[in-house]
This record gives structure tokens, sequence and C-alpha cells, in this order.
């Protein structure tokens, strides 16, 4: 018998924009990790103060992602299935499965002959002393196996190009937790309560590691309130009907908050600063999609960025090590960096879409419908 085939709904212009916004800032802190955009002519012309706060704070874009995923994911599961306690177990894992794996393995296998070949921002040490060769398969097996956030926390940072993928180990617990926990509890309101108890927790977990930025930002603890704020976003949006006038005031009102939040920083802020991020992004994704006027062309570059995200994040790390092997820091002058800074961007773009293209999107549908059952949709959805 034939799969079902459901009809997918379009694409959410705020959703892609918020993503994209996202995955920007997060590019931007690693590369000034790297070239030091607070000693560029940005500072000029922006001021040292405001690059800085811009680019410190750039992991409040993985918390912006992390409401972001569990909003879509609830919502995804109530459109397919009508009610959470009613999850289809495989299709959730096979459809997280074939979106996930295909890319994050190839950017492990580029990453792993790239360090096989000795490039230096490639290969696995802590404070200049290289680590044992079995030590990088143990770091992949981390990845794969969602805990390499729990293996920086054991050893610290230790290589260039992997750590980043902390998130995603944060991510594919809750992927793998988010359905038997809704099977589990089975009533709506059993879930709301467990939600409301992460977001509790999150916040006294990072103030009692707010010393150590490995527990505070990469714990799972420490991120899951985020998700747990975009999962009741899903729900409440289900139940209310907003009108386009409410919608544009929560918007006027959400988008300039997450923008303070975001400039006054993480330091400081550890416990609190983290959740503030969540909740106003969590407001944006609640007013979405309610009579919104065409999108605005001058975004479409970072709506592109959102739709490309997990590409994005993916791969950008490993354009950014190799221009890093390529020109040093202390060799590229200060003057330079706004168009290195273009160049890092533009790379990074043309490797996401040619990944997204010609690998993980057919990839992604091949094993869908490989794996299919009658039942299963198999229609894209924005994941």
């Amino acid at each position: 018998m034939a799969a079902v085939h459901v009809a997918a709904p379009g694409r959410d212009a705020r959703i892609d924009l918020l993503r994209g916004v996202a995955i920007l800032v997060v590019m931007l802190l690693h590369f000034s990790l790297t070239y030091r955009l607070s000693q560029s002519p940005f500072a000029d012309w922006l001021t040292p103060r405001f690059v800085r706060a811009m680019i410190v704070n750039g992991n409040y874009g993985v918390t912006m992602f992390f409401a972001i995923s569990g909003f879509l994911i609830t919502s995804n599961v109530l459109r397919r299935d009508g009610h959470l306690g009613r999850v289809d177990l495989r299709r959730f894992y096979l459809y997280r499965f074939a979106r996930i794996m295909p890319g994050i393995v190839l950017a492990l296998g580029v990453i792993a002959l790239f360090g096989l070949f000795g490039m230096p921002s490639f290969l696995d040490s802590i404070k200049g002393e290289p680590l044992r060769a079995s030590f990088s398969l143990l770091s992949i097996v981390s990845v794969l196996t969602f805990w390499h956030n729990v293996l920086m926390e054991a050893v610290g940072y230790f290589n260039y190009c992997v750590n980043i993928y902390w998130s995603l180990s944060v991510e594919e617990v809750f992927y793998l937790l988010f359905p038997l926990a809704a099977l589990a509890l089975r009533r709506t309101q059993y879930f709301v309560m467990l939600c409301l108890g992460i977001i509790v927790a999150g916040p006294i977990y990072r103030c009692l590691h707010a010393d150590n930025e490995l527990f505070f930002m990469y714990g799972y603890l420490a991120c899951f309130d985020a998700i747990a704020f975009g999962c009741l976003t899903a729900l409440l949006k289900r139940q209310l009907s907003l009108t386009p006038r409410t919608c544009s005031l929560a918007t006027w009102i959400a988008a300039p908050a997450l923008a303070c939040i975001y400039l006054v920083g993480i330091d400081g802020h550890e416990a609190e600063g983290f959740s503030l991020i969540a909740v106003a992004t969590s407001i944006l994704l609640l007013t979405a999609g309610v009579q919104e006027r065409q999108p605005v062309r001058v975004l479409g570059p970072l709506r592109w960025m959102g739709r490309h995200s997990y590409e994005l994040y993916l791969f950008h790390i490993v354009v950014l090590a190799c221009m890093r092997d390529l020109v040093p820091r202390d060799a590229l002058a200060n003057g330079a960096k706004p168009l290195w800074l273009l160049v890092f961007i533009a790379l990074s773009c043309v490797t996401a879409a040619l990944v997204s293209r010609y690998f993980a999107e057919p990839a992604n549908q091949a094993l869908r419908q490989r794996f299919a059952t009658p039942r299963t949709v198999l229609a894209p959805e924005a994941s």
C-alpha cells in the first residue's frame, strides 16, 4: 500500500526570520572569537562597547533555536497526530533521524578527514597539548549519541570545530524524551506541569553553576527550559484566537525586548537571561502567522539563512576553521576584517546551499520514503 501524502503547511516567514537572526549571531560570535571584531572598523563605526555586546552574547542565538525547536516539534505533532498523547513514535523518530543524521555524519566526516591531513583547527588538543587519536573517535561517538556536552563538561574545550555540536546533543536528547514523555503522561495538563517544572529548574541550575560556562550554558538542564517555553507556546497557540491587532502589539513589545535583553548580555545574568530570551522569542512565535503582512524584501537574506540554518550551523565552523588555518588572527589586518567576515558568511551560505540541495534534503526524503509505513506522512515540514 502506498504511503499517505498530506500537504504540509507553508513556511512561516517570521520563524524563518527568527532562525536567520539566531544563526547569524552565532556565526558572528564564532568569527569574532577567532578574529576579534572588537578590534576592527566595526568598533569605530558602532563603538567598541556595542560591537562587544553584539558579539559576546551570541550564545543567546542558541537559546532562540531551542525555543523555536520546542515550538515546531510540538506544533507538528499536534498537526499530524491531533494530541500529544497520540504521537506516532516510529514516525517521530524517523523524521528526526532523517533530518538530523545525514548532515551531521557528513560534517563529522569532513572534520575527521581534515584532521587526518593535520590541519590545526581540526585536531583535538587541550591547552596546546595534542590528545590521543582514540579521543577523536570518542568525540565523534559523543556527538552521534548525544552526550558531547557532557564530554566537554568533563575535559573542557578540545576541538575548534566539533565543540560547537554540544547544542545538537541537547536537541537530540529532547527529541528522544519528548514523545516518550507525551505518551507516558497522556494528558496535556500533565505535560504542561512537566514543562513548568523544567522552566523553574533551569534558572536554578544556571545560578548554581554561574561560575562555569561549560555547565550553565551547555548542560541539558541549562537549556531545556527554553525548549519547554517553546512547547508551551505551541500548546497555548492552539487554544487562543488572537486578533491581528493583539499580535501586532505583542510583536512591537517582544521584538525590542528581545533586542534589549540580548544587548544587556549574559555576563551577570547567567541565571535569568536565557529564560528572558526564551520568553521574548516565544511571544514572537505565539503571534506569528496571524494575517501577517507581506514579508519585507530587505530581510530576505536573513529568512534564507533561517531556512538553511541547520546546514549553516553544521558547516559554518568548517569554513571558518579552514579560513583560520589559511589566515591566522595575527596575519589579518584590522581593516580587512569586515571583508573577511563577508567572505566567511558568503562561503558558509554557498556551502550550506550545496549540502542542503545535493545531500541533506535528498537523504532526508530517501530515508523517509525507505522506512515509511502506510500511516507515515511524507510531506516536508518546517522543523
